[in-house]
């Protein structure tokens, strides 16, 4: 039995408006993308199609064996110990195909977010449910356990959704793409490549439709104003006032050209065109396209005016076990943009940590963005974002609104999505003026329109950059130099480059 959703309409507690309304959509067995914005209600859909939540009307025709993967991976999965220890072919295929160690349920606690990911999706398949729903399942997860993944997901023979702001996982795992506009929802073929490339065609037919509406209606307004013009030149002609008494000649023709109607032709075809306008505005109006961006919005004073942001010296850190960190003298300056890459595992949250403790910089000119932000956490900086002044807010509102999402309904929700709350805690950072920002997976629980608006506001920004992360496009694009961590027997040793090479 697949899944199907029939004239769905859903509405979030409190929310004015509903996020879906009388969507209709059905879903086979293989993998279907789920696409659109932050806050476009893609998790939404997942726990509709699991029945974690209740739709308002319609209905939702769903197997019974359904399993749900969450964004967060705080606990383990319920069932984490019984498949360490299962012994079926099954369990043991899955705990190699995605090298899951047996003491990772003690180990749980120390485990990195991408190792905790691998083991709750090894569960999940080993369940073997009809409907598998995945939210952001390579988050966190190192390009070498991501070709585990996608290659573990692709043997699935049941019906699977999947959040994701990974282009590649998509593209080789989906057969079509839900692309959500709410309330409305759109399914296209192929991967997000093909899907989007059919979505931009759309997009760009209907910018060149409003574009020859307006100027159709432009024309037509110059035309209305020309027979105006000419309209209210015949009603001068026409009046009496500037004849004398006795002109019986002159006021007798002009009462003529009133029965015949030609002094007032003018007019009439202005007021003709009177309905042409509103109908045509109508139509201008109806024809839907993407709103315009801010594209700068970095304060002045974003720079330290020190040139070295930090040293560190050459010096050794315990990881878990028996291994150590070696760390080689290093320097950054003001304006380096530092991307550190490396395996799941080897410590780049270690030395992200330690590289905090060394800064000597005032707080409020330092911008840390963690991996994962905890819901209470998340309570209290949409409480702060609400109690900013107005003026402060706005320029909040401007940054959020540059990096892809409506910031008006964030002022109405305290559990903002991950990638909201990443573009807030963003927002508020700039408005300080910041000398240094240090970004844990960036590019997690983003859209892959915001991962581009990201890549284009980093591209600006004056200050120092400090970016992990295992998305070697979008550090591309931002970083100018490396930092790598190699396993090199019983240590773990950071390689310093002056430029990002991408390897």
């Amino acid at each position: 039995m697949a899944l199907s959703f029939h004239h769905i309409t859903f509405t979030h507690d409190g929310a004015a408006v509903p996020l879906f309304e009388d969507i209709t959509v059905h879903f086979d067995a293989g993998w279907t993308g789920v696409v659109g914005a932050n806050g476009a209600g893609k998790s939404t859909l997942l726990h509709l199609a699991a029945g974690v939540l209740e739709q308002d009307d319609g209905d939702i025709l769903r197997p019974r064996h359904i399993v749900l993967c969450a964004q967060r991976t705080d606990d383990p999965p319920e069932t984490l110990t019984d498949f360490l220890t299962a012994t079926d072919a099954e369990a043991c295929t899955l705990r190699g195909r995605l090298q899951v160690q047996d003491d990772w349920a003690a180990r749980w606690p120390s485990l990195s977010h991408g190792e905790r990911k691998r083991a709750q999706i090894a569960v999940a398949l080993w369940k073997q449910p009809d409907v598998l729903l995945l939210d952001e399942p390579t988050n966190h997860i190192d390009n070498h356990a991501r070709a585990l993944l996608i290659e573990a997901l692709r043997a699935f023979r049941g019906t699977g959704l999947v959040v994701s702001h990974d282009r590649r996982l998509l593209d080789l795992l989906c057969g079509q793409c839900l692309f959500l506009h709410p309330p409305h929802a759109v399914m296209r073929p192929g991967g997000y490549t093909d899907a989007a490339a059919d979505e931009e065609r759309e997009r760009a037919s209907r910018r060149d439709e409003r574009r020859r509406l307006q100027e159709e209606l432009e024309q037509l307004k110059g035309e209305s104003k020309r027979r105006r013009g000419k309209a209210a030149q015949a009603d001068k002609k026409r009046s009496k006032r500037r004849l004398a008494r006795g002109d019986s000649d002159g006021r007798a023709k002009r009462d003529l050209a009133r029965v015949t109607g030609k002094d007032g032709q003018a007019g009439r075809l202005a007021r003709q065109l009177d309905g042409r306008i509103a109908q045509l505005q109508k139509q201008v109006d109806a024809v839907e396209i993407d709103p315009v961006r801010a594209t700068q919005f970095w304060l002045e004073g974003s720079c330290s005016p020190r040139r070295v942001l930090f040293t560190l010296s050459e010096e050794s850190i315990a990881l878990d076990g028996s291994r150590t960190l070696r760390i080689p003298d290093v320097t950054m300056l003001r304006d380096d943009r530092v991307a550190i890459t490396g395996a799941n595992g080897l410590g780049k949250s270690t030395l992200l940590r330690h590289i905090l403790a060394q800064l000597r910089l005032e707080a409020e000119h330092l911008v840390y963005l963690p991996q994962e932000i905890d819901l209470d956490e998340t309570r209290r900086i949409m409480t702060e974002l609400r109690q900013l002044p107005r003026d402060l807010r706005g320029k909040v509102f401007t940054v959020v609104s540059a990096l892809g999402s409506d910031p008006k309904p964030l002022l109405q929700n305290d559990d903002a999505s991950p990638g909201e709350l990443r573009k807030v805690l963003l927002a508020l950072g700039v408005i300080r003026r910041p000398h240094l920002i240090v970004m844990d997976e960036p590019t997690n629980h983003l859209d892959l329109p915001s991962v581009t608006c990201l890549e284009r506001a980093l591209a600006d920004c004056p200050c120092g950059l400090l970016l992990v992360s295992h998305d070697m496009e979008f550090l591309s694009h931002v970083a100018s130099s490396h930092w790598h961590l190699d396993q090199a027997r019983s240590s773990v040793e950071l390689h310093t480059e002056r430029a990002f090479l991408g390897t």
